[in-house]
């Protein structure tokens, strides 16, 4: 055989099992598991020990104090996040337009009152 074609057929195959461990190494901590252990079996085990490992392992846990984008908070109103950068620019309306402050009102032309199209 060529030594191209072995180092292929080889190499390849070898580089996902040492991609598979490595990933497991680093991961298993964040997720309260053995890294040793399961970075052994990702790479003794081809294939089947890291989607055995991907199965076993814990979520991680979600503090929605940490999540800047989570609602709440004492400078976001109802879950709405606004970058740092951009505090302080007047809001854009409909299509990019300027967006008027008229109290929070749609501007329906005069003499439209949806309120009383829906009582009849």
């Amino acid at each position: 055989m060529q030594p191209l074609v072995v180092a292929i057929l080889v190499g390849v195959p070898l580089a996902w099992l040492v991609a598979f461990a490595v990933y497991v190494y680093v991961d298993a901590p964040k997720r309260g598991m053995n890294r040793r252990k399961w970075a052994a079996i990702a790479f003794f085990v081809p294939l089947f020990g890291f989607f055995a490992y991907l199965f076993e392992r814990d979520e991680l846990d979600y503090d929605p104090a940490d999540d800047p984008y989570a609602g709440g908070g004492s400078d976001r109103e109802a879950g709405f996040a606004v970058h740092e950068s951009r505090r302080g620019e007047r809001a854009l309306g409909p299509a990019g337009s300027e967006a008027e402050d008229d109290g929070g009102e749609w501007n329906d032309p005069p003499g439209v009152d949806i309120d009383d199209e829906r009582d009849d």
